[in-house]
């Protein structure tokens, strides 16, 4: 279904005069405070080539919040990454170092895989 008709329930056409679409009112999305976001922390390889990136996933809130603490993980790991799809990914295997520096920015953050 294309992204124009999204909210329209699946609903392609109809012979009803009086049919309107009723589309999702859209929420702001709020993002949680530090101490009630349950994020997750673990290392990935698949799909990399083989290449470790640390991932940083559970983040619950506002895109620009995320962007704002990819970059400082980034910033404070010293290596690049991105973000994308609501997830953290940080070049290299900084599972420790991300986690204190989440513990220490008051984020309920765990370790997770094995």
């Amino acid at each position: 279904m294309s992204k124009k008709n999204k909210g329209a329930h699946g609903v392609v056409f109809s012979t009803n005069p009086d049919f309107r679409y009723e589309f999702d009112s859209t929420q702001d999305e709020v993002t949680l405070p530090p101490q009630q976001q349950d994020i997750r922390v673990q290392l990935d390889k698949k799909q990399r080539a083989g290449k470790a990136v640390t991932l940083v996933t559970g983040f619950i809130g506002t895109a620009s919040d995320l962007e704002t603490l990819g970059k400082t993980l980034k910033s404070k790991c010293g290596v690049g990454g991105s973000v994308k799809d609501g997830e953290i990914l940080i070049q290299g295997d900084h599972r420790d170092r991300v986690l204190q520096l989440l513990l220490d920015l008051k984020y309920k953050a765990k370790r997770a895989g094995g």
